[in-house]
């Protein structure tokens, strides 16, 4: 197995090619997901981002290592904005009063179900998402930069409501991940799933109540496709000139023995670290003339600072 390093190359071992950029210079913020969830996730999250291959950081509070793990974000680059990773499909909740509907949180397709059919405990949704915000603040010592959901799950009926609310009340006032614009090339129903399960109604509300989101998304694969260099790169076709937010998973592997919890995606999560934490991956943003940073827009102005190149 190797091992993650920001200063050689390492997955694939492909030749690292220089091309000269052409058009306008594009800005992709790029997010790490599920930090909290694992140790082995989240260190090598905390490594990317102390490398700066990172612009953001989503954390996922109701775990029993988030506490644990809250200590590798210490003292981040300015440039990383670390946001909350809304869990309602994996794990136990953490308020008392969703426990007592769900003593074990729902998988993704019973909480899709019950979204669209009205039929989600709202007033105990509300306290959960409260108890994690809360987590996430007396552990961080600070609100979060963005609020968005593990599988995207605030965006869906009856959450999105809460999450905008909330959003709102957050001083100074969380930008919302976007999930109404999800560009890139394949896995078009992953992606119509996102945005018609309630992306495209979270995208107009967050327009309406001129709350700050990402103009466009970009990141969904089946995990599986071995070749994430090649994956990123048609990403970086994509990516408008206005900028988008690019979702990944990446994380250590987790050493035998370990206290990790068995991770379906854990062969996708050491392919994406491997590539990110490259040579490679900055010899493909030079290429395509992109550069890491952040793109929440309010009213199509651009708010927060921007990351150095990798």
């Amino acid at each position: 197995m190797h091992k993650f390093s920001l200063d050689r190359a390492v997955g694939r071992g492909a030749a690292v090619t220089s091309v000269a950029p052409t058009g306008p210079q594009r800005v992709l913020a790029l997010c790490a997901d599920d930090f909290g969830l694992a140790p082995a996730i989240s260190a090598g999250i905390a490594r990317l981002a102390r490398g700066q291959r990172l612009t953001e950081v989503s954390c996922i509070t109701n775990s029993p290592h988030w506490t644990e793990d809250s200590a590798l974000l210490r003292d981040l680059p300015a440039s990383v904005n670390v946001g909350l990773h809304l869990n309602l499909t994996d794990g136990r909740p953490l308020s008392p009063q969703l426990a007592r509907h769900w003593p074990q949180l729902p998988g993704l397709e019973r909480l899709i179900l019950q979204a669209h059919l009205r039929a989600l405990p709202n007033s105990a949704l509300r306290a959960e998402l409260h108890a994690q915000i809360a987590a996430f603040i007396d552990t961080f010592g600070a609100v979060p930069k963005f609020i968005d959901g593990h599988q995207h799950v605030h965006h869906l009926p009856g959450v999105r409501e809460i999450v905008l609310n909330l959003a709102e009340h957050v001083q100074p006032m969380a930008a919302v991940r976007s999930t109404g614009r999800v560009l890139g090339p394949g896995f078009g129903l992953k992606r119509w799933l996102i945005e018609r399960t309630g992306g495209r109604t979270l995208e107009r509300q967050l327009t309406r109540r001129v709350l700050s989101h990402n103009p466009a998304l970009l990141g969904a694969y089946d995990f599986v496709d071995p070749d994430y260099r090649a994956l990123m790169q048609r990403w970086l076709v994509e990516l408008p000139p206005q900028g988008g937010l690019l979702f990944c998973h990446p994380g250590d592997p987790a050493g035998a023995g370990s206290r990790d919890p068995i991770d379906p995606i854990a062969a996708a999560r050491v392919r994406e670290l491997a590539y990110l934490g490259s040579p490679e991956f900055t010899a493909d943003l030079t290429a395509a003339n992109v550069r890491l940073g952040t793109v929440w827009q309010l009213a199509g102005r651009q708010v927060g600072s921007s990351a150095k190149s990798p």
